[in-house]
C-alpha cells in the first residue's frame, strides 16, 4: 500500500560523522522513511555509519549522493530547511508538526533539510528551501544532536501521515525549474536598477521567499518569465521611445 510517505526525501548537507549518519537511517527506518539523500560530507557508507544503524542499513545503502543542494532538490516541490537560530533570513519558522503538515500536504516530492552537525545550514542553503523550521528548546541548551533533530522531525512526519490529509490538485514546479526563473529575474532587475549590484542578495532573499510560498506551477512561472523579458525589451527599447507630448 502507497504510503503517505513515500514521496518524502530527508537531505542530509555535508554531514560530518559517518555514525551520525548510521543513526538518522535508523530514526527514518524507525519511522517509515526510506529515501535519504546526502550532499558531500563524509563517507557515508563507513563501518561506523553500519554500527549505528543497525537494521537501518537498507536505507543507508540506498542513500543517493549530490555534490550540490541545488541538485538535491531539483525535483522537489516543497522544501523544508531546519535550523535553530532565528535572524534577518530565518523568519517563520514552522514547529516541526507543522512542518509535517506542509511536507504531506505538499503536491509532488517533499524534503527535509538537515545542515552540518557544527554549524547547521548556512544562509545560502535556506534560501534554496520554500520553507525554514526549528525544534522549540529550552534557553540554557537548544543545540540538538543530528539524529536527535532528525528523529523528532521524522516522528512528526510518521504521526502526521496517518491522518487524513487533504491534497492540493495544483502541481508546483519542482525547486529545479524555480532556479532558472530566479537568475533571470535577478539580471533583469539588477538591469533595470532595482537590486543593488552591491548587495544583490538583500532583495532577492526576499523574493525567493515570496515565490516559495506561492507554489507556482508551470503556467505561472511561465507567465514571471514572460513578464522579466518583456521588462528586458522594454530596457532595450526605452531610449528610442518617443515622449508623449
Amino acid at each position: 500500500m502507497k504510503s503517505a510517505l513515500d514521496s518524502t526525501v530527508l537531505i542530509l548537507v555535508e554531514p560530518q560523522s559517518p555514525g551520525n549518519i548510521g543513526m538518522v537511517c535508523r530514526a527514518m527506518s524507525n519511522m517509515g522513511l526510506t529515501q535519504l539523500r546526502i550532499v558531500s560530507g563524509c563517507e557515508h557508507l563507513h563501518p561506523e555509519a553500519y554500527k549505528f544503524a543497525v537494521s537501518a542499513r537498507d536505507v543507508l545503502e540506498q542513500a543517493q549522493c549530490y555534490s550540490s543542494l541545488e541538485d538535491a532538490l531539483a525535483d522537489i516541490t516543497t522544501s523544508v530547511a531546519t535550523t535553530r537560530r532565528s535572524g534577518k533570513y530565518r523568519q517563520e519558522l514552522l514547529t516541526p508538526p507543522q512542518a509535517a503538515q506542509v511536507m504531506l500536504s505538499a503536491t509532488g516530492r517533499s524534503a527535509l533539510v538537515l545542515g552540518r552537525e557544527d554549524h547547521g545550514l548556512s544562509t545560502t542553503d535556506l534560501t534554496r528551501c520554500s520553507h525554514h523550521a526549528t525544534i522549540p528548546t529550552g534557553s540554557e541548551y537548544g543545540s540538538l544532536n543530528l539524529a536527535q533533530a532528525a528523529l523528532v522531525f521524522c516522528y512528526e512526519l510518521f504521526n502526521r501521515s496517518t491522518e487524513e490529509t487533504t491534497i492540493s490538485s495544483r502541481m508546483p514546479v519542482a525547486s529545479g525549474e524555480l532556479e532558472p526563473l530566479f537568475s533571470q529575474m535577478q539580471s533583469t532587475l539588477l538591469r533595470i536598477g532595482y537590486l543593488n549590484p552591491q548587495n544583490p542578495d538583500h532583495i532577492m532573499r526576499s523574493l525567493r521567499r515570496m515565490l516559495f510560498r506561492a507554489s507556482l506551477d508551470q503556467h505561472e512561472v511561465a507567465i514571471m518569465r514572460g513578464m522579466m523579458s518583456q521588462i528586458d525589451w522594454a530596457a532595450n527599447n526605452f531610449s528610442d521611445r518617443k515622449k508623449v507630448s
